[in-house]
């Protein structure tokens, strides 16, 4: 029988020696192992008389207990140290400030449709919604728009592939149509209509792109329908919306005679402030004028009894102003580094 006490002093310095579980193991074997030192003792006691057996098969068993201790001894050690490093591989520095959750928010645009919706919605005008995919119909003809209109051809103006009729609309104007349509349907049958006065927010389409347009942008249209409706309350609303919009009453406000062909007469407005870099300066903001009566004849409303007015802008132009920026593609091109100094 091999000397049990030099070898579990082996085997203790095997297992310290095992520089990770897979060495670790490797040694187990050598000595715990089917071919291992002690299996190979406990195979001799089958030869000895039952007093030398009883008195041999203590010792190796308190020699295998030695070293099964050592051994996992060496196994603790081993996953301590494993999950030292690994604490040291991820430790944080919990000194630091935590990464906040990102807040989001209205894009500009966005935040100025709101503005003029509000505003109108004050004095009481509805907000109205139409189809972007509109018909030659409401999009044209019926805002007396002719069929040999510049707007109508293929490089202004995006149709749909296979589709003369229908096409993506150019302004929200066709949604005026529709509101009157749907007014005289509900009210046709009184002897006085009520008035009809609506704000048109919504996006709309043309083949044009540089640094103050966009083939995709936003237009904001305003009708106001009623008995006696004149130009001089067309600039009254105007004026006083445009005011309110910059929160300043040091902007002039100047109606520039123009054409349209779904208004008669009709003007541009332009407004020039009284302070800051724009000063003196005239800007173009929006255009404007009375309903043309073959309009108000397509909403089913008889021009001999009643007027109205109409105006459109764009509230991508308006927020250009209000927060002086300068080129319009920034809005769009969705740079959370821009579009995050409006949160």
């Amino acid at each position: 029988m091999e000397n049990l006490e030099q070898m579990v002093a082996q085997a203790q310095a095997d297992f310290a020696a095992a520089a990770d579980a897979a060495a670790l193991e490797q040694a187990k074997a050598r000595y715990l192992g089917k071919s291992g030192s002690i299996t190979a003792q406990l195979k001799t006691l089958g030869r000895l008389d039952a007093d030398a057996r009883r008195e041999a098969g203590a010792r190796i068993n308190q020699a295998k207990g030695l070293i099964e201790q050592a051994l996992d001894a060496r196994r603790s050690a081993i996953r301590e140290a494993l999950l030292a490093a690994q604490l040291a591989a991820e430790a944080l520095d919990v000194t630091l400030p935590g990464r906040g959750v990102g807040l989001g928010g209205l894009h500009p645009v966005s935040r100025t449709l709101e503005r003029i919706e509000n505003l109108f919605r004050s004095i009481g005008f509805e907000v109205a919604d139409g189809p972007e995919i509109e018909t030659d119909f409401h999009n044209f003809t019926a805002l007396n728009t002719p069929e040999n209109h510049p707007a109508r051809s293929m490089h202004d103006t995006f149709y749909l592939e296979g589709e003369s009729e229908v096409l993506l609309r150019t302004h929200t104007s066709p949604v005026q149509i529709r509101s009157m349509l749907e007014h005289v349907e509900r009210f046709g049958h009184l002897a006085q209509m009520p008035e009809l006065r609506v704000i048109i927010p919504g996006r709309v389409y043309r083949v044009d792109s540089d640094a103050t347009h966009s083939p995709m942008f936003h237009q904001v249209e305003g009708l106001w329908v009623g008995a006696d409706i004149s130009f001089a309350d067309l600039k009254g609303v105007v004026t006083d919306f445009l005011r309110c919009f910059f929160e300043t009453d040091d902007l002039q406000v100047r109606f520039r005679p123009s054409f349209f062909p779904f208004t008669e007469p009709s003007a541009e407005i332009d407004v020039a402030f009284m302070g800051g870099e724009l000063e003196g300066q005239w800007l173009e903001i929006a255009g404007c004028g009375m309903v043309h009566p073959n309009v108000l004849r397509h909403g089913g409303i008889d021009p001999e009894r009643y007027t109205g007015f109409a105006f459109g802008m764009g509230p991508d132009r308006l927020t250009m102003l209000r927060y002086g920026v300068n080129d319009l593609r920034l809005f769009f091109e969705g740079d959370l580094r821009f579009l995050g100094q409006f949160r």
